[in-house]
């Protein structure tokens, strides 16, 4: 696919060096992975006119927490966040993504999302706002998580939902990742099992 987007939260923009984002999140398995890319591919044959700039498959995944973005490597929310990490007590699961949208905004987000949201995901969600409450980080808790994978964004909105073949993966492990923009990418500072 043509025009890689390597920011994971929006279109290039052009920011200099030296901000520094921190987020927690799932990632897809390999075969979660292809599927979707092949849903990616499904919108790029049917909705090139919205001229969508792609996320990197590697970089696929679901945010879970948005912690921020800062000018300076955040040490503190770090350390407090990893504490969150260790205290983490959440199910495994299965969720399964059919169909793709669009988010509004500027350069329209075009997300892969799912029909239903299954209960553990928002169990999931619920217990990581409670860890980060008790690792100090309550100004971080967010119930307005909306399930989805970014797979591109376009100049404009998809006019319709996209039914795609249903995508299931068995949700893991949380990850807490650090997107150094400018810097060549994120890494992964934590992951955590989910409870089988």
């Amino acid at each position: 696919m043509p025009d890689v987007q390597t920011d994971l939260f929006g279109p290039p923009s052009g920011e200099p060096p030296g901000r520094h984002r921190l987020f927690f999140a799932v990632m897809p398995d390999e075969n979660a992975r292809h599927g979707i890319s092949r849903a990616a591919g499904l919108v790029e044959q049917q909705h090139a006119d919205i001229h969508p700039r792609w996320i990197n498959a590697k970089r696929y995944h679901a945010t879970l927490n948005f912690l921020g973005e800062f000018p300076i490597f955040p040490e503190d929310i770090v350390r407090k966040a990893k504490a969150a990490g260790e205290n983490l007590k959440a199910p495994s699961f299965s969720w399964t993504l059919d169909y793709v949208a669009s988010f509004r905004g500027h350069q329209p987000p075009c997300v892969l999302r799912s029909t239903v949201v299954p209960k553990p995901f928002t169990t999931l969600l619920e217990a990581l706002n409670t860890a980060l409450v008790y690792a100090g980080l309550q100004r971080h808790v967010d119930h307005k998580v909306v399930p989805h994978v970014t797979l591109a964004y376009g100049r404009r909105e998809l006019p319709a939902i996209t039914p795609v073949v249903p995508i299931t993966w068995h949700v893991e492990r949380v990850l807490l990742i650090y997107n150094g923009i400018g810097k060549g990418g994120y890494q992964i500072l934590g992951s955590w099992p989910l409870l089988t």
